[in-house]
């Protein structure tokens, strides 16, 4: 059970096997009907994009089961997390200190997104933005670079990632300055490096401080 598109990406696992899937903003749909099958006796497998713990299914199905007493061994089984998938593209933009915001405000207050954008842009911190835009959703990333800018250069490497893995594959690497007039939607990643940051051998990197 999933959502369409991540249920083709793994089209290889599921032939001979009840494939039950459905558009976005179902979420709690799904997993209502996972746990009723699986209460059932059957063996279901929730399928989410990167690892189901970040920004994806885990937790809602735990809270579904405890809200509705449905009783059911459940495994969560880990993934690769798009940030990480993004980073290895880029080089290591991870080494040191990171944070990843969403800027859906789809069930998060935009007000409280801004307000971690500022405490990560001001803690120095790397940040992997999920959700970064959308045909609807343009402002708030445009506010996010606003912020990040008050705190980092112009120049600070900004790497972008979109449909990692897949034929779609596209990485861009940019900067805090012009990052905002690449192409960026869904299914992008946004990295954000620190003030120490740099581009070394078009790899985005963020040295942990050894000695080189």
């Amino acid at each position: 059970m999933g959502y369409t598109r991540y249920l083709e990406l793994v089209a290889d696992l599921t032939k001979g096997k009840k494939v039950v899937s459905s558009g976005m903003a179902r979420e709690v749909e799904r997993c209502r009907a996972a746990l009723i099958h699986a209460r059932k006796g059957e063996v279901v497998a929730l399928i989410s994009s990167g690892d189901p713990g970040v920004y994806g299914m885990a937790g809602l199905a735990i809270e579904l089961a405890c809200a509705q007493g449905i009783t059911v061994p459940i495994e969560i089984i880990p993934g690769v997390t798009s940030a990480n998938a993004a980073a290895a593209r880029l080089g290591a933009p991870l080494m040191l200190d990171y944070a990843t915001i969403s800027l859906s405000d789809l069930l998060v207050p935009w007000e409280k997104i801004r307000a971690r954008l500022e405490a990560v842009a001001a803690a120095d911190l790397v940040a992997a933005l999920y959700n970064a835009r959308s045909k609807k959703r343009v402002s708030q990333l445009e506010e996010a670079a606003a912020i990040f800018r008050k705190y980092r250069l112009g120049t600070t490497p900004v790497g972008i990632a979109t449909a990692v893995s897949t034929g779609e594959e596209r990485i861009v690497r940019s900067d805090l300055d012009h990052f905002l007039g690449e192409e960026i939607g869904m299914r992008s990643i946004v990295l954000v490096g620190n003030r120490s940051s740099k581009y070394l051998d078009d790899w985005f990197i963020t040295p942990r401080g050894y000695r080189v």
